[in-house]
């Protein structure tokens, strides 16, 4: 089955919203330090254009993590495939996300990061599907908010493609005839 890719949000939509998101952490965070986690691999193209957007000091690291458990459902339980390469204590950090469906994963990461003790902890995501929400997480910073469609580009794929699309779009499939 062959598949195609329909834009949802347009490269200019998307880059606008990086910067309002820029706009409003950098006022949140006047005269403060910000330390950026990238979840990676999905959020890495999100979380290099907003950092170059926030005018407040930024470091930046990043962590790689994956559920497991039978099925294809997250089981929530975080496995740190790549763990954070500095410290967090008395930080101000934004966890930044590409994509929150469930948030069973995510809530599990929030509170392993909670104990190495921050000093505040916020999470940002590009994409929200509330709809799929089945563990409540509080996001301060959300870009878009999407249906239950498969999304891809800015970082998300579909078996490893299509993450370098400049947009966001929606992985159509198309039925052999």
């Amino acid at each position: 089955m062959a598949e195609h890719v329909k834009v949802m949000m347009t490269e200019e939509e998307v880059t606008n919203k990086i910067k309002e998101i820029g706009i409003l952490i950098s006022k949140d965070y006047e005269g403060k330090d910000v330390h950026i986690i990238c979840i990676l691999k999905g959020a890495s193209f999100f979380a290099c254009e907003l950092a170059k957007r926030i005018k407040v000091p930024v470091t930046i690291d990043f962590m790689s993590v994956s559920s497991y458990g039978g099925g294809t459902e997250s089981s929530g339980h975080v496995k740190i495939v790549k763990d954070l390469d500095m410290p967090i204590e008395d930080k101000n950090v934004i966890v930044v996300e590409d994509i929150i469906d469930s948030g069973r994963t995510l809530s599990h990461l929030l509170e392993l990061l909670k104990a190495r003790h921050p000093k505040s902890l916020e999470l940002c995501t590009l994409l929200d599907k509330p709809t799929r929400r089945v563990v409540d997480v509080d996001v301060k910073y959300i870009g878009f908010q999407v249906p239950d469609l498969f999304v891809v580009g800015y970082g998300l794929d579909y078996d490893q493609k299509y993450r370098n699309l400049p947009y966001i779009g929606v992985v159509e499939f198309d039925e052999d005839k």
